[in-house]
């Protein structure tokens, strides 16, 4: 951090690192020196073709994926047909009938470990490519996204010859060809969860990135490449919402996963009913964040903060809906705008960064939407001062009190960096209200008393719960939705037994 000092200021820090006015003096700046992430190691190619049959294939149309932090182009990418399509099932059709699915457990287990190796030697600049094309800050990519996609690799390596232990006593064996379609907000995370557990059990792939953010996966496709993965097992596509539907209704797909909006997974249920495909569904959330007044305050702070400003809000298990016991809302409210005042919001590259750009500008126009509606119903709303990069989508942290269950911006998901935050007075009715949404994919509980975790776990219908922290995520622990944010796991042995029949 540097120190900058207008004329005629006194030069003397406060305790809590800034700045005090003496005698009527400007006041100076306290300023955090840019710490960029350098890109000169990292290799894009202009141009992404598909990767299909272990070979890049070429496609008719091409579109480009641009940086959401300053709207520059950084490649164009494939958008495959419904031809592209049937040619990436066939491929993984084809390798799993005569490879894959005759290959021991112990084989198979070598290339995904290998995978995840190459990973790790390439996490550097997986990370700085999972910022430029998403917009998040580089310290939550090379802390969080890369760390935990290698970390999925890795565990599903270690199964994939262990599975007779995963389920004793019963037969099983792997579907065939699986149809998988990844959001936006991780992309290479949202990936290995898919890909790894899929691989291990013997089942072939076919898998499309979200069109905001192909680079991560097509990466990906070049480590697979180096793995010397058998042709067709892993087959990546990229293209909008009509690619996905290719893949869902292909006959030859035998299993469906989709991580996205609860809307799209109602069109692919519609789609595959009647069929005998298999599906997983990680929708949407709306999640309770719930502090008790004997909770740790200063610590639920950091995880209220942690809970909805990571990944600027981009994540289907953010703590949007924070309740407050009533004695101590006023205290919560004070410590939440003063930590907000120290968010970093800006160029993702910089280490320093806190909240970085909304991925795209259609998602933009959607927080700005919701944000107004809540303004327009009466709530408060509170935003830190922060400059704004004049190029790029961006949107300040933001909460809303004098907020009512009823209000949109405490029902609707908004998939940004906006916390709604409401009261109870007891127990009962914070697992009243905490259970009043259509969604049901997480929630947190914040208190020092372990009886109370407890009896608010037993009847919180969510799909995993925190107590005392948010967002942690192991590759051994399953992860999925009650209601309408899906049904079906990922991650540990649950999310084995997606990939096989048992």
């Amino acid at each position: 951090m540097t120190f900058r000092e207008k004329p005629g200021a006194s030069n003397r820090p406060s305790s809590n690192g800034e700045v005090k006015i003496v005698s009527g003096r400007s006041k100076p700046v306290w300023e955090y020196a840019p710490s960029t992430e350098a890109k000169d190691h990292i290799s894009l190619k202009n141009r992404y073709d598909l990767f299909v049959g272990g070979k890049w294939v070429k496609a008719k149309k091409y579109f480009a994926t641009i940086n959401p932090a300053n709207e520059k182009k950084i490649a164009e990418v494939a958008s495959a047909s419904k031809e592209d399509v049937n040619r990436a099932v066939l491929a993984a059709d084809k390798a799993y009938k005569n490879v894959w699915s005759k290959l021991s457990g112990k084989e198979r287990a070598k290339y995904i470990f290998r995978i995840a190796r190459i990973m790790q030697e390439k996490a550097r600049e997986l990370a700085v490519i999972e910022t430029m094309d998403g917009g998040k800050p580089i310290k939550e990519s090379k802390g969080v996204d890369v760390p935990l996609a290698i970390a999925h690799f890795f565990y599903y390596a270690g199964w994939a010859d262990k599975l007779q232990y995963a389920f004793p006593g019963k037969k099983f064996s792997p579907i065939g060809v699986v149809g998988q379609i990844i959001p936006w907000n991780f992309p290479l995370l949202m990936a290995a969860w898919k890909i790894a557990p899929a691989l291990a059990c013997g089942n072939t792939v076919v898998i499309k990135s979200a069109e905001t953010t192909p680079l991560t996966l097509y990466k990906l496709a070049e480590i697979i490449q180096e793995a010397e993965l058998p042709y067709g097992v892993v087959n990546i596509l990229s293209g909008a919402g009509d690619t996905g539907s290719y893949i869902v209704n292909h006959p030859k797909v035998k299993k469906i996963a989709f991580t996205g909006s609860t809307e799209v997974g109602k069109i692919i249920l519609r789609s595959i009913a009647g069929t005998d495909k298999k599906v997983t569904l990680e929708l949407g959330g709306k999640a309770a964040n719930i502090i008790f007044e004997d909770a740790p305050i200063d610590q639920a702070i950091e995880g209220i903060i942690n809970g909805i400003y990571f990944n600027q809000g981009h994540v289907c298990c953010a703590g949007s809906r924070l309740f407050v016991q009533e004695s101590v809302k006023s205290l919560v409210v004070k410590k939440l705008k003063q930590r907000l005042k120290t968010l970093r919001v800006g160029d993702p590259l910089d280490k320093n960064t806190d909240v970085g750009a909304i991925n795209s500008k259609m998602q933009l126009n959607k927080i700005a939407e919701l944000v107004q509606s809540g303004i327009d119903e009466g709530c408060t709303i509170y935003q830190p001062e922060c400059v704004l990069p004049d190029k790029g989508f961006w949107f300040r942290p933001t909460f809303f009190t004098n907020t009512a269950q009823s209000n949109r911006i405490a029902q609707d998901e908004i998939f940004g960096p906006v916390l709604s935050v409401l009261m109870f007075r007891t127990p009962k009715e914070a697992i009243e209200k905490a259970n009043n949404t259509p969604y049901g994919l997480s929630a947190g509980i914040w208190t020092d008393k372990g009886s109370k975790i407890f009896k608010m776990v037993s009847e919180i219908k969510a799909g995993i719960i925190w107590s005392n922290t948010y967002n942690k995520f192991n590759p051994a622990s399953p992860f999925g939705g009650f209601k309408e944010s899906g049904f079906g796991r990922e991650g540990g042995v649950h999310g084995l037994k997606e990939y096989l029949q048992v």
